[in-house]
Formats: C-alpha cells, structure tokens, sequence
C-alpha cells in the first residue's frame, strides 16, 4: 500500500497538472476572500471571519478532487497496467485505499498553504486575534471528512467509466447531487417533515464549521465515504 501511496503522491507533483490545480484552489478562494466584492469578501463584509472561506471550498472542491481522482483507475486501464496491479502481493482493497490516502494526501498539502487567509483574518481582527479558532480549525476537519467523500466518489467514478473526462463528469454529478440534489427536494416538498436536508452535505458540514463535533455528521460522511470505496472494491474483485 505504501508504494501506491507513493507512485500516486509521485505522479501527481510530477507535472504541472498537479501544482496547477493546487494553485487553483488557493486563487479561486484568494479571489472570492480579497478581491471580488461580495458575501464573501472578508474587507468589504466589515467582520474577521473565515466562514466564507470554508462555504466557499465545498463547491470548489467538488470539482477540483474529480480533476484529480479521474486518472485513479482510468489510467491503469488504459495504460494495461492494472492486470500488473492485481498480481502484487497486496490485496484489492489495500490498492484502494493506497490511492485513497494518497488523494488525502495531496489534499492536506493543498490546505496547508490556506493557513495564510486564517493568519491574515487573525490580524484583521479587532483586536488582533479576535476570531474564533475553535470552529476555524472544526472547519478544517469538516473539509477533510467532506474530501475523503469526494475522493470516494471520484476513485469509483473512475474504475466504473475507465476514461478521464467521463469519471470526471460523473463525480461531479454525484457530488452535485449530495450538495444541491436534498436541499432542492426539501424546497419542492410541501413540508419539511421529510428530512431531505439530513441526506445532504451542507447540513452536516455546516455543523462541524460551527464547531460542533458530532457524531452523526462523523457518521454521515465515514458511512458514504466507505460505501464508495466498498463499491470500487466489487468493481475491482469483478474486473
């Protein structure tokens, strides 16, 4: 599992694609936090606070994770290399997950450079250091656990299309359903008393971004993440 994890971690920083779509994520939210005037603009919103930060990634992210877990499978098939991947001494599952944290991976080195919207929002604040640290770094948690979710969704996209564009196209549509799909059923429905928006993703991250760990948004996003990842591996077992 380690030298998948490496091979996969390797692959992505050795071109440009990679660093590119890195670079991406920190613009977009730099644009929308600095620049563009809106909601979202910490100067302009007249408050030291990051919220906008962490609300504005859960879609950006739902694109950027399937522009990097599309290659995850489809590329072992096209490149006939995914017979080779079966014969190792490891199982199916120990292949998945390697590319799984992998992925992981690469996302917490992606996030890492965004410290510097929450050090500057800290000085921002008056006085310096007024802003609450304890849902900041909940936020961040929740971003991970949302990821994981994506990066689950985006690795079965791509062994069930076997080609890049398709599995890319195909994540997206998934993550856009768990992120607008129950919200909009919930808004059709004549009463609430369904409970859509308990199915989608923003409830349950907007629970931890407020700082409150609780174990039902912990199982919502484990539950979806391993119930993907368990489909890729019948995927894979069947292939």
């Amino acid at each position: 599992m380690k030298a998948i994890f490496n091979k996969e971690i390797q692959s992505f920083f050795s071109n440009t694609v990679g660093y590119l779509l890195v670079a991406s994520f920190l613009i977009i939210n730099g644009l929308l936090l600095w620049v563009f005037k809106g909601y979202s603009n910490v100067i302009y919103s007249g408050f030291a606070n990051i919220n906008a930060f962490f609300n504005n990634s859960t879609w950006v992210l739902a694109f950027l994770i399937p522009a990097i877990t599309m290659k995850s499978f489809a590329d072992e098939y096209n490149n006939g290399t995914l017979e080779i991947l079966k014969t190792l001494p490891i199982s199916h599952f120990n292949i998945i997950l390697g590319k799984f944290w992998a992925y992981i991976g690469i996302l917490c080195i992606t996030l890492i450079p965004s410290f510097i919207f929450v050090y500057s929002t800290y000085q921002l604040g008056n006085p310096i250091g007024n802003i609450d640290l304890g849902s900041t770094f909940a936020s961040y948690l929740g971003l991970i656990l949302l990821s994981s979710t994506y990066i689950a969704i985006g690795v079965f996209s791509s062994i069930i299309m076997k080609n890049n564009i398709s599995a890319f196209i195909l994540s997206i549509l998934v993550n856009m359903v768990l992120y607008f799909g129950f919200s909009a059923l919930e808004n059709l429905s004549e009463t609430s008393t369904y409970g859509w928006n308990n199915l989608g993703i923003p409830s349950h991250f907007d629970s931890i971004s407020r700082g409150v760990i609780d174990t039902t948004d912990l199982v919502y996003f484990t539950s979806i993440t391993i119930a993907f990842l368990a489909f890729t591996k019948l995927k894979l077992d069947n292939d």
